[in-house]
């Protein structure tokens, strides 16, 4: 009589598989499924078109879902294509692992703990974290995956250790309703990404990895770095002029001034000095001359100086258009000074009656604005310092 696999009851309960995307992993593939079959019998894989004997590794495992791509489209395209088919057969999770032997089989209970002590109103998405700072690990593959965590924190919001670890948890019915359109490995960075912007909470998992000296790798350094950087263009782009304005102002929106001045600044744990600067940021960003860029510039600032993208964002909507008039004004009367021309407090057309005026009058006008930009940011650093310094005190002693 066969043995029942170890977590079989977990992953019944939980509605979860395995799924295994799979390319010319020949040496490796038989003993991964082998080793993944103790702990569970659901498993999934997508041959991804291989040329090796991977079709006649899997014909000896008749216990396990199988479907074969004819020619190689790519792993996002065997992932995109086995999330359908796992919510098909009626899982609602699925852990993908890569078959070339680096993840530990395991590791399966970290995810699947998780998943249990989850609440229900909320949805997680659980990415491996390879702890990449560990001897063994490849330089390349350092490298690339800080690059990764930077731009994921920037475009979302969220800090992650590992942004590229292919052995992770999907939510199925989430995944498969977003629109996706790479088929590589930059597959993996659109679903976490697209996946957080709707308010998945995607975290890091620990977990062990082995890296085999000669192991198979199919990732290609120039062209997978290269469409995974346009990839976060793109992110960066649509982050910052929809998806951060959007889920700020529906944040102010939903809580209104008072309560979100409360809970998002007041009671936020920060240091008096981080929250100042956020608010100093967002004025100082605000009046630059800049327009039509400073969302992008406050969002990058603000996490490159890991400061309240929010705050920040906020407080940079100081060029509404009611006061454009006037911060133009101040900041050319500024660049003036500063120029040794004095204060004009009449500006009429025809002091710029050549190219050279107006040229002139452009370059006192950004000279301005900048000094303008900076002691406004530096006079309500001091006043928001002093008043969350005193309200923080007021807290801690509260009883």
């Amino acid at each position: 009589m066969n043995q029942k696999p170890i977590y079989q009851s977990r992953f019944e309960s939980l509605n979860c598989c395995i799924l295994i995307p799979t390319y010319n992993n020949e040496k490796t593939l038989g003993s991964v499924l082998q080793d993944l079959l103790l702990y569970t019998s659901n498993l999934v894989v997508v041959n991804d078109g291989s040329t090796d004997t991977t079709k006649t590794i899997l014909k000896d495992f008749h216990e396990i879902n199988i479907h074969h791509f004819e020619e190689n489209k790519g792993k996002g395209e065997a992932l995109k294509h086995g999330f359908k088919l796992a919510e098909e057969l009626g899982y609602d999770y699925a852990i993908t692992i890569d078959s070339d032997g680096q993840h530990y089989p395991d590791d399966l209970d970290v995810f699947l703990t998780h998943l249990e002590e989850k609440k229900p109103e909320t949805e997680i998405l659980l990415v491996g974290d390879r702890n990449m700072g560990q001897d063994g690990i490849p330089g390349k593959s350092t490298t690339g995956n800080k690059f990764s965590n930077f731009w994921f924190l920037v475009v979302t919001g969220t800090q992650l250790t590992d942004t590229q670890s292919g052995y992770r948890l999907y939510p199925l019915k989430v995944v498969n309703q977003i629109k996706l359109y790479t088929n590589k490995f930059e597959l993996e960075i659109e679903i976490i990404v697209k996946s957080a912007w709707r308010k998945v909470k995607v975290r890091n998992v620990p977990i062990k990895v082995f890296y085999e000296e000669n192991r198979v790798t199919h990732f290609r350094p120039f062209w997978d770095i290269t469409r995974i950087t346009i990839l976060y263009i793109w992110f960066v782009l649509v982050s910052f002029f929809y998806i951060h304005p959007r889920d700020t102002y529906q944040d102010f929106r939903k809580k209104g001034y008072k309560r979100f001045w409360k809970e998002n600044i007041i009671k936020s744990q920060e240091p008096a000095h981080k929250k100042a600067a956020a608010i100093a940021l967002g004025v100082f960003v605000g009046i630059l001359p800049f327009w039509g860029l400073h969302t992008l510039l406050v969002f990058s600032l603000a996490a490159m100086f890991k400061l309240n993208k929010v705050v920040a964002f906020l407080f940079s909507n100081i060029s509404i258009p009611p006061l454009i008039p006037f911060i133009i004004y101040a900041s050319y009367q500024a660049g003036s000074l500063l120029t040794g021309h004095g204060l004009a407090w009449e500006l009429r057309p025809e002091d710029f009656d050549s190219t050279a005026d107006i040229f002139f009058g452009l370059w006192q006008y950004i000279i301005g604005s900048f000094a303008l930009a900076g002691i406004a940011a530096l006079l309500l650093w001091i006043v928001f310092y002093f008043l969350f310094s005193v309200t923080n005190q007021k807290q801690v002693i509260k009883p």
